[in-house]
């Protein structure tokens, strides 16, 4: 490299008029003029224009050899445009460097996209060419501003005494949650270690060493089905505390939210944020985790009906169950086959049906309408509280919970069908008093709804062992505009109470001590108090960046299928790796 950089592309303004600098970077586009050649000279700095005249006939002749994509050094002298040249869509767009010398670093060959923000080419092409994508302005400023919300992060917890502990990778495969990632031991055969789904464990044996404020920024690993924001592999903020209880961790967290959204986006947020139970979050949202920057909320109408003739709805309140309606004022001009068309997305996500009927004019019409005696009707009417038009669609089952959820996902559907969301508004809040357990139909046992290290309500105690679904857990859930962005809890200290949680889990002793034994060593040693929380990283990043999925905000992700397109994982390995770790593969 004969030319070396003495300025960035993106940094180079007026104050450097008439001086002599080199810069380097990617021709992002280029000119020709005849006399005059021109390139836009590109770095992850922003671009500047670069003149070519033939004043200086050899880098002229050069120059013409420029296509997008190659790597160039030019020397030049930076010139203030002419006021009818002056690109206001460009930072450097008042000057241009007038080259007096170039050289061609590297060339490039066609690629298969431009090097643009707005693509229309499909996900598959952007991953399998990742190196060409992150060369796209929008995506490197995304990953860039996924490090400031790193460096942030250390900066908050850093400041408030947290010291950042890194915990092992290779650890132990334990039940619960989601697969493990297993990875098999060469020196010891046939043994296998398993890739952390957090770092759970690892950080309530650090509070009961003694480290009473921990942090880090972690990889984590969940072998599942994925999605928009899921990936095989992801990074938690994750935290833990001495002495505390859930006050002094959501205080902690509205703090450190404050701090990011003050530091990075210049957004002051309001302070307490408000608390919803889970029981009020269902029968309001019909979510645990809802976007409260619209209204939209669940009707309970099962009361209304508690005499009815209407066979469909006199089976679910003869059978215990719910029957919720949403009614939703902007949708009262729905046409048939706009109905017809939610009542087909209704059953695609598991319900039985979607009943529905319209109030216009003060009168109940079409659909079910003609099933319901007057004074249902009357009492439908007094409940809406309201003489506006509107459609009403209703769930009906024996599940309260799983009607709720139904209508959960409908209110979500509509809010953006009709756009009753304002994008601008930032709402946080937390959903707390989770039940602990909920029961497995397919396990035939009670699951943890968090994980099993998650302490009870003290209040709740005494149903562990004759109501155990009643039981409600210590913990607390960050929603954001309909995201859940961090999950914790009061972690369970005495051994008694986790080996009694454990039995109710059906996690037996023998079970318990190979799986999670050194825990409840520790917990005989003094573990103190403690309780703490961990943010989605990639996810927080995602919707800070206001971007549509978490593949974009992560350098190299995986597929949908978790496939790495570019590297081509997973892949094959040799018969010799596989004898070394004493693995055959079945065919």
């Amino acid at each position: 490299m004969r030319l070396k950089r003495t300025h960035k592309c993106g940094k180079i303004t007026l104050e450097q008029s008439g001086q002599n600098v080199v810069v380097a970077g990617w021709v992002d586009n280029w000119r020709d003029h005849g006399s005059l050649f021109f390139i836009d000279l590109r770095d992850r700095y922003g671009k500047v224009q670069v003149a070519f005249s033939l004043e200086n006939d050899e880098s002229f002749q050069l120059a013409k050899k420029l296509r997008s994509e190659f790597v160039v050094a030019v020397a030049g002298e930076v010139s203030p445009r002419t006021k009818e040249n002056i690109n206001p869509n460009m930072e450097t767009g008042e000057i241009e460097i007038l080259a007096s010398d170039l050289e061609i670093l590297n060339a490039s060959e066609t690629t298969p996209f431009g090097i643009k923000d707005y693509l229309d080419v499909s996900e598959d092409v952007r991953l399998r060419y990742r190196y060409l994508d992150l060369r796209r302005p929008k995506l490197q400023q995304t990953i860039i501003f996924r490090h400031e919300v790193a460096q942030a992060t250390r900066e908050f917890f850093n400041e408030e005494g947290f010291i950042e502990i890194e915990t092992p990778i290779l650890t132990k495969s334990t039940p619960e949650g989601a697969r493990d990632f297993l990875v098999p031991s060469r020196l010891q055969k046939g043994m296998f270690y398993a890739l952390p789904q957090s770092p759970q464990t690892y950080k309530q044996i650090l509070m009961v060493a003694g480290f009473d404020k921990y942090y880090q920024i972690v990889k984590c690993f969940r072998d599942e089905d994925l999605r928009k924001d899921r990936q095989p592999e992801f990074t938690q903020i994750d935290v833990e505390m001495s002495f505390v209880d859930e006050d002094d961790v959501m205080g902690m967290v509205e703090e450190f939210m404050q701090y990011l959204f003050r530091k990075l986006m210049n957004i002051e947020l309001e302070m307490p944020l408000a608390r919803i139970t889970y029981q009020e979050s269902m029968d309001r949202f019909g979510s645990d985790k809802p976007d409260t920057r619209f209204g939209l909320e669940l009707n309970d109408i099962t009361a209304v009906f508690d005499a009815t003739e209407f066979k469909v709805f006199k089976s679910v309140v003869d059978g215990d169950g719910y029957l919720g309606a949403l009614a939703v004022s902007e949708a009262a001009g729905y046409s048939r086959k706009q109905i017809d068309d939610l009542i087909a997305w209704a059953k695609s996500v598991g319900a039985s049906g979607l009943a529905y009927m319209k109030y216009v004019g003060g009168n109940f019409e079409g659909g079910i309408s003609k099933f319901l005696s007057d004074t249902e009707k009357a009492r439908l009417k007094e409940q809406l509280g309201g003489d506006g038009d509107c459609l009403m669609l209703v769930v009906a089952d024996t599940k309260k919970e799983f009607a709720q959820t139904i209508l959960g996902f409908l209110r979500n559907k509509l809010a953006a069908e009709l756009d009753l969301i304002d994008e601008s508004k930032h709402h946080l809040h937390w959903t707390i008093d989770f039940p602990m357990l909920e029961y497995s139909e397919e396990d035939r046992r009670y699951v943890a709804r968090h994980h099993p290290f998650t302490s009870p309500k003290l209040e709740d105690m005494h149903l562990l062992d004759e109501s155990p679904e009643k039981v409600r857990a210590r913990a607390y859930d960050l929603i954001y505009n309909g995201n859940e962005i961090s999950g914790g809890s009061i972690r369970i200290h005495d051994r008694e109470l986790q080996e009694k949680v454990f039995r109710a889990l059906n996690i037996g002793q023998e079970e318990a001590e190979a799986k999670f034994g050194f825990l409840l060593d520790a917990l005989s040693y003094g573990a103190p108090p403690h309780g703490g929380i961990a943010f989605g990283f990639d996810r927080l990043v995602m919707l800070l960046a206001n971007q549509a999925s978490i593949r974009d905000v992560i350098t190299f992700p995986k597929t949908a299928s978790a496939v790495g397109i570019m590297e081509k994982t997973p892949s094959n390995v040799s018969e010799k790796q596989l004898r070394e770790l004493f693995i055959n593969i079945r065919k």
